[in-house]
């Protein structure tokens, strides 16, 4: 029997039916607590699953929506608003995964609970709320970022009772969310132990490591022994002391040992199973989300049933507690929910908000527009220009960096390139790409690139960033111009002091650079601790540092153009 409370909200009062059991195929129960209206008759129940913890999520009845930089922002209070869900007349469903919170069973990493997978999870959660009598049957969900992902992985396991979904700031493409361009991102860390603006996940002592499950003590140690090979893991001493003790966390133990895309990362990729989803789905998300942007298009393009892509204004941290895009939300579940015909499907289904102009451009695909894909070439005294180098190797030195590692230094080197100011404004809408013809005299290095747009008055707004590990150089099948792709499967280290071409993937953006403007490029091996962008993001939200000095030359002669390729589109008015 639930525990029921109610709770006053600002002057309406919201019945908390607390800690609920919702048990699963398997006998395992997980623990749940449903907020609604105090009128007793059936409602629409949107469901938020995570392993974040139910009480942390409740923290939206009484914290004040936190924006970065402020330090009470919290990133894992992901749910949603739980008074306005409710004050729309729905039942506001939060559960914890197994092996989470108060939830029994054990979880395994790899968004793979106990060998089961979490979407069977939703499914049987899904389908007992829909059962529930102050439920009407009708069911959707809510919540961003991991609530988000939740959403496709139950969507996929086409729980009869799931009417329609509306993700905001989901993660997909998992090896791409921990590994972009092959180079480790720690914010994933931040969100599984707890660190940098994040609580963490609410786990029990009921976490595996799929790693140790899967191989041999003996296995493991030689595995580990290999990772410790990696002189940048061997520099960082949190990931040294995870692989030394596993057991310390093994979600990010199995992360860590698990540097190339594959099966390990396939088995449960939203991307592929979004094949599998018939119903209505909204994709939402930010700009300055760069990879995670890349895995929304991505996912967006797989569906088949009813979809819309809703690409929205920078920056890219939302508030927490989590309260955006609910006008948005309610609309679309107004329509497939409560069956009110309020117009949303007559609307186009892509929506792009164009950084610059600060338009929304509509359209039926992405990108909006066509595009003509053109070249900045990289040229002297740290100039960007339409016209390539015509002088060959022996007139033109190239330009270079020399990084030591951040063992030893505080000091980020930065190579910048810049076009003059542009004479009219100028849309790009899509991805790009980086081609870099570079020297380094070590096996590997990591290649990180930042697209600005910097106004006459000094200030500047990242765009778009690119990320290449060398040693994953490898492109694949799927590589047009403009749009580069890397499989990530296998490495080949460098060849020190050999010029190879780099292409990095410049992850899909939308800007008008208005006139007066100018494009600049940096180009560096780590990133600064704190700029423009950086302020705006969790501490731990940076990439594992190069940790070996690597001495960096850039060339940009006839012979080696380096360049960015770049997504012009045609503005309405403009000739299109």
């Amino acid at each position: 029997m639930a525990d029921l409370r109610t709770w006053d909200a600002g002057g309406r009062t919201i019945r908390i039916r607390k800690d609920l059991r919702v048990p699963m195929r398997d006998g395992v129960e997980l623990a749940a607590d449903a907020y609604e209206g105090v009128e007793d008759r059936p409602r629409p129940a949107l469901v938020a699953l995570s392993p974040y913890g139910k009480e942390l999520q409740a923290l939206a009845l009484t914290t004040p929506p936190q924006r970065r930089p402020s330090p009470m922002w919290d990133g894992c209070i992901e749910a949603g608003d739980i008074a306005r869900v409710v004050a729309e007349d729905y039942a506001h469903v939060i559960g914890d995964l197994r092996g989470s919170g108060g939830s029994g069973g054990e979880h395994i990493g790899n968004y793979n609970a106990g060998g089961v997978p979490l979407g069977q999870d939703a499914y049987d959660f899904i389908e007992w709320v829909a059962a529930q009598p102050w439920c009407d049957g009708n069911v959707g969900m809510v919540g961003i970022s991991y609530f988000g992902s939740m959403q496709v992985l139950a969507a996929a396991e086409r729980p009869p009772s799931l009417k329609a979904i509306f993700v905001s700031g989901g993660h997909y493409d998992f090896y791409e969310t921990t590994y972009h361009g092959g180079i480790m991102w720690l914010m994933p860390r931040a969100a599984r132990e707890g660190r940098g603006g994040d609580s963490g996940w609410a786990f029990t002592d009921r976490v595996k490591s799929r790693m140790l499950e899967t191989y041999s003590s003996e296995e493991i140690r030689e595995r580990v022994a290999a990772r410790l090979q990696d002189p940048d893991i061997a520099a960082w001493p949190n990931l040294v002391h995870v692989l030394h003790y596993p057991n310390n966390h093994e979600a990010w133990f199995d992360i860590v040992m698990n540097e190339l895309d594959g099966e390990w990362y396939e088995e449960r990729n939203p991307v592929t199973l979004a094949a599998n989803i018939e119903i209505p789905v909204w994709l939402q998300l930010d700009h300055g989300r760069g990879w995670t942007l890349d895995g929304t298009i991505e996912l967006y393009n797989t569906l088949k049933g009813p979809k819309k892509l809703d690409i929205g204004p920078y920056p890219p941290m939302q508030s927490r507690p989590f309260i955006e895009e609910h006008d948005k939300m309610f609309r679309w579940y107004e329509y497939w929910l409560k069956g009110i015909d309020n117009g949303v499907m007559d609307e186009p289904p892509v929506t792009v908000f164009v950084e610059g102009s600060r338009e929304s451009v509509t359209a039926q695909q992405w990108p909006p527009r066509p595009v003509d894909y053109r070249p900045f070439y990289l040229r002297p005294r740290h100039q960007l220009s339409a016209e390539p180098e015509p002088l060959g190797a022996e007139f033109v030195a190239p330009d270079g960096f020399y990084q030591a590692p951040l063992t030893v230094t505080d000091q980020v080197q930065l190579l910048t390139w810049g076009t003059t100011p542009f004479d009219e404004d100028t849309e790009m809408i899509g991805t790009g790409a980086a081609h870099l013809f570079a020297e380094i005299d070590q096996e590997d290095t990591n290649f990180i690139l930042r697209l600005w747009d910097a106004a006459p008055n000094g200030k500047r707004q990242l765009i778009t960033t690119g990320y290449l590990k060398a040693s994953h150089r490898e492109l694949d099948v799927r590589t047009t111009e403009g749009n580069p792709y890397h499989p990530h499967t296998r490495t080949e280290p460098v060849e020190p002091g050999k010029v190879e071409e780099y292409v990095l993937r410049l992850y899909p953006f939308a800007n008008v650079f208005k006139k007066g403007h100018r494009l600049v490029v940096e180009l560096s091996n780590c990133e600064p601790m704190a700029d423009e962008h950086n302020a705006l993001l969790p501490p731990d939200a940076f990439h594992l540092p190069v940790g070996r000095p690597v001495t960096h030359k850039i060339y940009r002669d006839a012979a080696h153009p380096s360049r960015l390729v770049l997504p012009y589109t045609t503005r309405a008015g403009k000739g299109e």
